[in-house]
């Protein structure tokens, strides 16, 4: 948990009844992390060596790497705990990658490669830390990925459209097939053509999301019709890059990079802390993940984990209004109100993509099911069952002992690490993420007025105080109240911060 100076001034007023600045809490704040989380920045630095070797010490076989460049200066760091190195193998080989910016004093980037687990949840694989977002820095940080993890079967890589990124892709996995989001494409895309209607959108994600060539043909056209000129752009992006149906690797039901926004997300309030605590944070928070997943999956009862066993109910539920037109033993004719999709229970395939993409039984297929020996749990991939979410967090990722125990050998003390050399401006550091290009940004909603643009302590609209719609402004400052009778005056009973 990350204190702000808003909340010291908050509990000096409840618990001493005293009043004190800003800037005097700020101080406080920054004097109690020098004692609770590793010290100043620049100590933090120093720290870092004695941290990462416990950090072994407590966790045989998690992969540290450290780099350091001219006058000793940190430049690079990567890490990749033991307990997750060990269960990325029962998670489907779709990586998303992703990149944010520090908030400390000496900024940096925190580089991230997450999964999916078999519940659909997110499954933390490595964490690097750099200087930028450049060429050098994607590169270094996918060559220790690749050297860690390697290069699986149909392994997949989804990111933003960084420059950096695709060179670096190319060159350490050359063999992964390489997706962008399909929603950073479509920032893209409104940004390029200067259109933000629901209409495009709408046309935009169902054609990424269509499962097979048909279904994709025709919301292409329409999206196409919809954006003149977007047919030419979206084609030379690459049609494979960002379509499900186009795909020569299996994607899954992983079209976008969210995974890692949500990752950037669960660490936003602690990406302003000195790099060795902010180290440490990661730990503690995966830590948490692996032993309250670990638990449910061990308690859970049934043959596929959770979050698949409701998506096999709905749609279990759409199966029962179709009817089944049989073949032979392998081949059905599914009825689906004025459509029919073939099911080759040989092959494993439904002509409408889902069962051979997803590697999950799709409605049509669970009609088969429903009217034949066939088992829809032995129909689903291994990577969404419970016992593969079970494994995938049966590594543990064990705590440090306080620093005053820590046993470091002499090598690793004389190792000393300066901060990295970056200008500070004046001011104070910018914690809100720059928005994309062509993303939209949400407006506040004020609380008193309920309209957008502003909050409720700049609010200055009439809100009515009576049913006879007699109203005021908040910041008046004439005793009679604005847009009421000059002989009107409140009840007593009215209190002050309802107006």
């Amino acid at each position: 948990m990350v204190f702000k100076p808003r909340d010291v001034i908050d509990d000096m007023k409840r618990k001493f009844g005293v009043d004190i600045s800003y800037s005097v809490a700020w101080r406080g704040r920054e004097y109690a992390y020098e004692n609770l989380r590793l010290g100043t920045p620049e100590q933090s630095y120093s720290l870092l060596p004695g941290y990462l070797h416990m950090l072994r010490e407590t966790n045989p076989g998690t992969v540290v790497n450290l780099e350091v460049g001219e006058q000793d200066r940190f430049k690079y760091l990567f890490i990749a705990f033991d307990a997750s190195i060990k269960g990325f193998q029962y998670c489907r080989p779709v990586v998303s990658i992703d990149a944010t910016h520090m908030k400390g004093k000496y900024r940096g980037v925190l580089f991230m490669a997450v999964c999916h687990d078999a519940n659909q949840q997110i499954f933390p694989l490595a964490f690097g830390i750099g200087d930028s977002e450049n060429d050098a820095a994607w590169t270094w940080f996918l060559r220790r990925i690749n050297d860690v993890f390697g290069e699986r079967p149909g392994h997949v890589i989804v990111s933003d459209r960084h420059r950096s990124i695709n060179n670096a892709v190319k060159e350490v996995f050359p063999n992964a097939f390489h997706g962008i989001c399909m929603y950073h494409l479509l920032n893209n895309l409104k940004n390029k053509f200067k259109t933000k209607t629901k209409e495009l959108e709408q046309h935009y994600i169902q054609t990424a999301k269509a499962y097979n060539l048909q279904e994709f043909h025709v919301l292409f056209y329409t999206l196409c019709c919809a954006v003149p000129g977007a047919k030419e752009y979206l084609e030379r992006v690459g049609l494979d890059r960002w379509t499900r149906s186009h795909s020569p690797s299996r994607r899954y039901n992983i079209m976008t990079t969210n995974i890692s926004e949500s990752m950037n997300a669960a660490l936003v309030k602690v990406r302003e802390l000195p790099i060795t605590a902010f180290v440490n944070e990661i730990r503690l928070l995966c830590q948490g993940w692996f032993f309250e997943r670990r638990n449910k999956a061990k308690d859970f009862t049934s043959k596929m984990s959770k979050d698949v066993e409701k998506k096999l109910e709905k749609r279990r539920d759409r199966a029962q209004i179709m009817d089944i037109r049989y073949a032979d033993e392998y081949n059905f004719d599914v009825i689906d109100g004025d459509q029919n999709f073939c099911v080759d229970m040989a092959l494993w395939t439904c002509t409408c993509g889902k069962f051979q993409l997803d590697q999950l039984p799709c409605e049509h297929v669970l009609v088969v099911v429903r009217k034949s020996a066939y088992e829809a749990y032995d129909l689903c991939s291994p990577f969404y069952s419970r016992e593969y979410w079970y494994e995938s967090y049966s590594g543990v990722i064990n705590p440090l002992p306080h620093i005053t125990s820590w046993c470091i050998p002499e090598d690793v003390s004389s190792f000393k690490i300066m901060p990295p050399d970056v200008r500070t401006s004046a001011g104070r550091r910018r914690k809100r993420r720059i928005p994309s290009v062509g993303e939209e940004q949400s407006q506040p909603k004020c609380s008193r007025c309920r309209e957008s643009g502003h909050n409720r302590a700049t609010c200055q609209n009439p809100i009515a105080l009576h049913p006879s719609g007699q109203t005021f402004t908040a910041c008046s400052t004439n005793p009679s109240f604005q847009g009421a009778s000059s002989s009107y005056h409140p009840p007593s009973s009215i209190d002050d911060t309802n107006s």
